[in-house]
């Protein structure tokens, strides 16, 4: 890899992308970083947990189409699956090297399995960190629940009336959403409310928006073939972090991610929700590296 520590905007499939390299004093196998949402960024990850890997891994971070810093496709259909794979694959071509390994969070943990999926030979060791199914109605069962939990009494009601109407999980789903407030969101997404404001005000901080475009499409044109019936033809080496207080994918969708895996670890982490990078950052840094350099053994 020739890329010295700094940010690029590289041409991936005729869409210019945000790419930063760091650690690359390191030589290792690139670590490359890929970012949740679907449709998020890295600004947070970038200021909090990546310095700490950096020290001594290679990271590669970049932003996916149409999202953060990088450049939007000409057509909102262009945001599918198959499309995010390509863009791996051309950027995974700039780097030169033969094998990369990947670390996912949210839905990059979902994009990560798809990569793996799709370029066995390619991928080295997988770090999936509450990982997403998000087509998947458990997730959405995961998501209506996790939201009644957190609930002041007059939200909670109405979760409750949408599932008196004639709606499908997904509709109920996508109505929960839409009525949550700020303060619930942070509840439902962080045990710890302090890192919860913590990460909002690096939002802001950002200036970088959600336009949901990539979730909509993602969403409208799902695999014939559930990603949940093809883990068992992943084979990689891969590591599972997972809040115990994650409402949002959760420990469910983490367990039959695992159970699926055949080289896959799980580690709960007791003090976190969806974002245990953030909540219990020494013991994730910590689990990644031990992770990386083969000092446990999977089960």
């Amino acid at each position: 890899m020739n890329f010295i520590d700094g940010e690029y905007k590289l041409t991936l499939n005729g869409i210019k992308h945000w790419v930063k390299v760091d650690g690359s004093r390191n030589n290792t196998v690139p670590l490359v970083i890929l970012h949740g949402g679907p449709g998020g960024n890295h600004y947070t990850f970038e200021r909090t947990v990546g310095p700490l890997l950096s020290k001594t891994r290679t990271l590669v971070y970049y932003e996916q189409r149409g999202c953060g810093r990088s450049e939007k496709p000409h057509s909102e259909n262009d945001y599918s699956m198959s499309f995010l794979i390509e863009d791996f694959i051309e950027l995974k071509k700039l780097l030169e090297v033969e094998k990369v390994d990947i670390l996912g969070y949210s839905f990059g943990g979902e994009l990560a399995l798809e990569i793996s999926y799709a370029l066995p030979n390619e991928i080295n060791n997988i770090i999936l960190t509450a990982p997403s199914l998000m087509n998947s109605e458990i997730q959405k069962m995961v998501q209506i629940t996790g939201f009644l939990t957190v609930a002041n009494f007059d939200f909670y009601s109405r979760i409750l009336a949408l599932q008196k109407e004639d709606l499908s999980i997904n509709e109920v789903c996508e109505k929960v959403w839409e009525l949550a407030d700020v303060e619930t969101v942070d509840l439902f997404l962080f045990e710890n409310q302090e890192i919860a404001k913590w990460n909002r005000r690096l939002w802001g901080e950002s200036k970088l928006i959600n336009t949901g475009i990539m979730m909509e499409v993602l969403q409208s044109k799902p695999s014939e073939i559930p990603l949940e019936k093809r883990l068992k033809e992943i084979k990689h080496r891969t590591l599972i972090i997972t809040g115990v207080f994650d409402r949002n994918t959760g420990i469910p969708i983490s367990k039959i991610i695992h159970r699926e895996l055949t080289n896959s670890k799980l580690v709960i982490f007791n003090k976190s929700a969806h974002f245990p990078d953030l909540e219990e950052t020494e013991a994730f840094v910590k689990e990644v590296l031990l992770f990386l350099v083969g000092n446990f053994k999977l089960q």
